[in-house]
């Protein structure tokens, strides 16, 4: 509980504006659907797989959205990481149970199952996922969703996907793909860290990429009003915490900044202080001359603040570490999953006896090259402890990725 109360103040906070005079500049899937008066799902038994992100532009829950509609027959709800209503810390496994609200049966795609059996969809027509996304391939809700598709293709069940904005927009792309060594619940599929795609586009190039066990009957409900250029402050939608620690909108833009250094464990990235993921501090670190250092870089779009706090938990809790915030200067030219890297590098540069993978926790580097999809990022990085030498490997599939994925383009 100790763990949790801070974030929850984070979470209060971002939630008490009122929904009066809101400048909503797009419609949702759900709300798209239910325009159409939920049309695709009549007559059908649903099961619904989604969480606290999953709600129409008066912030009502889809679950609750479904339920009482009058001509459509919600059977089942599945819960990812977290839970159906966000009850649940990260990592720790989902059980099975009751939605105390509807008393519908959930069942846990987060636990000893990742992928739901033909037990689950028994007399299940049609499986609907509606969750917000971050735009991240190590965040686990598109993994979900693509075990989703997976089964529903095995048994025979129709896929929907309600769309929702990517928050990082529609057009940056970064990060190697996922070798097939290093494929996991965090790197799931082969697309780049930073794919670009809403979930209903990812969707779209997962089935016809052929990148899952057999193809669904997948059905989009696309979004109205979204373009490729928005990021989640463009939308006039309200945020809703997608996971304890991406609290606002702009938590999900620094989530590719500095997560990957984070699986390490090495330096606090903010996780435990109101900066999650926004920072890079340690005891012995001089936040003067770090930010000096990354400052003579003239990294495009970024500007690093000396900053000083003592984490509540997570890395170095209770203790007085100092560093930098990254601050996001110009979004549109900004490579944000390199910031991590070039502060590795220079970290290395002002404490040689302090270079990452010379100091981190050994048993960590497998998360660490599951998240960067490949080991050769760490064991290349690790010679001199320069981002350059990694670069060319980071970008090498990005354009052709890019160029694939516009096959499946729903908005532009």
């Amino acid at each position: 509980m100790k763990k949790l109360k801070y974030v929850a103040a984070a979470v209060i906070c971002c939630s008490i504006f009122s929904l009066s005079g809101q400048n909503i500049e797009i419609k949702t899937g759900i709300e798209v659907l239910k325009s159409k008066h939920f049309n695709i799902l009549e007559g059908k038994r649903v099961g619904l797989i989604t969480n606290p992100t999953g709600v129409d532009n008066n912030l009502k829950s889809t679950i609750d959205i479904l339920y009482e509609a009058k001509n459509v027959e919600l059977v089942a709800l599945f819960a990812p990481e977290h839970g159906v209503r966000g009850n649940e810390y990260a990592g720790d496994a989902v059980a099975d149970g009751k939605d105390a609200k509807t008393g519908l049966p959930v069942y846990s795609l987060h636990g000893k199952n990742r992928k739901a059996t033909p037990e689950m969809l028994k007399g299940i027509d049609v499986l609907v996922y509606d969750i917000q996304d971050i735009g991240c391939r190590s965040f686990t809700y598109i993994s979900t969703m693509g075990l989703a598709m997976e089964a529903a293709a095995e048994n025979n069940v129709e896929f929907v996907v309600f769309d929702r904005p990517n928050p990082l927009g529609g057009l940056k792309v970064e990060g190697g793909l996922v070798e097939k060594n290093f494929t996991s619940f965090v790197s799931r599929f082969p697309i780049p860290y930073v794919y670009g795609l809403t979930c209903g586009e990812l969707a779209l190039l997962l089935n016809g990429e052929n990148m899952l066990k057999g193809k669904c009957k997948l059905n989009i409900v696309a979004m109205k009003g979204w373009k490729r250029k928005m990021r989640y402050e463009d939308t006039g939608l309200q945020w809703i915490s997608s996971s304890p620690h991406i609290p606002h909108p702009i938590t999900a833009l620094f989530y590719p900044v500095s997560g990957i250094l984070g699986e390490l464990g090495y330096l606090s990235i903010g996780v435990g202080y109101p900066l999650p993921f926004e920072t890079f501090a340690a005891e012995w670190i001089d936040a003067g001359k770090l930010a000096e250092n990354l400052n003579r870089l003239n990294l495009p779009g970024l500007y690093f603040r000396p900053v000083y706090y003592k984490p509540f938990y997570s890395a170095l809790q209770g203790k007085q570490v100092q560093g930098v915030q990254v601050h996001i200067t110009n979004y549109n030219i900004v490579g944000l999953s390199e910031v991590q890297f070039y502060v590795m590098q220079e970290i290395a540069a002002l404490y040689p006896d302090r270079a990452v993978f010379e100091n981190a926790d050994r048993k960590r580097f497998a998360m660490f090259d599951k998240v960067c999809g490949s080991d050769y990022v760490r064991l290349t990085f690790a010679k001199r402890n320069r981002f350059e030498d990694i670069k060319e490997f980071w970008y090498k599939e990005t354009g052709n990725f890019k160029k694939i994925s516009k096959k499946y383009y729903l908005y532009y």
